[in-house]
């Protein structure tokens, strides 16, 4: 970690300054450097590539519990927290599905307004027939809360 940070900032200060700044030696550093890598990285890195192919299969949607049963069924060795490990260094989120919810409640005793206009939309001004719409807007707010935002209906002059 400390390495990486030196490699990242070398090219804004000094290596000498920076070596000092982490309390590393700069012959360390540069043996870090020309160091390859561990088996396990290297096996990490092979792990990795078949958890990013399963994982792009699956339309982004396995965590680690399936992706390790998928990798078991495949024949790769790996343990469920390797699998956890290596999906959240690289970032691999699964992607939740949303629930389908249903906002119309049709089985309901109460009174049902009657259609006046019954599909006649013709009239001889404006403001004789309006026209409405209950939109509903899935905002941060109301995932919290996991209800709908409503919108205000927009009055239209027929």
């Amino acid at each position: 970690m400390r390495f990486a940070f030196i490699d990242t900032e070398k090219a804004y200060m000094s290596l000498s300054r920076l070596c000092a700044f982490a309390g590393v030696s700069i012959s360390g550093y540069h043996a870090w450097k020309r160091r390859s890598p561990s088996r396990r990285q290297f096996d990490d890195m092979i792990v990795l590539a078949h958890i990013r192919n399963q994982f792009y299969l699956s339309r982004q949607t396995y965590g680690s519990p399936r992706m390790h049963a998928e990798l078991c069924e495949d024949g790769i060795q790996v343990g469920r927290h390797r699998v956890a490990r290596l999906m959240r260094s690289n970032g691999l989120k699964t992607r939740q599905r949303t629930r389908f919810e249903r906002t119309t409640d049709s089985n309901h005793g109460e009174p049902v307004a009657p259609n006046l206009l019954d599909q006649d939309f013709a009239c001889d001004g404006p403001d004789q027939k309006w026209g409405a719409d209950i939109s509903y807007i899935w905002t941060a707010e109301s995932v919290e809360r996991k209800t709908w935002l409503k919108c205000q209906p927009h009055r239209q002059n027929q």
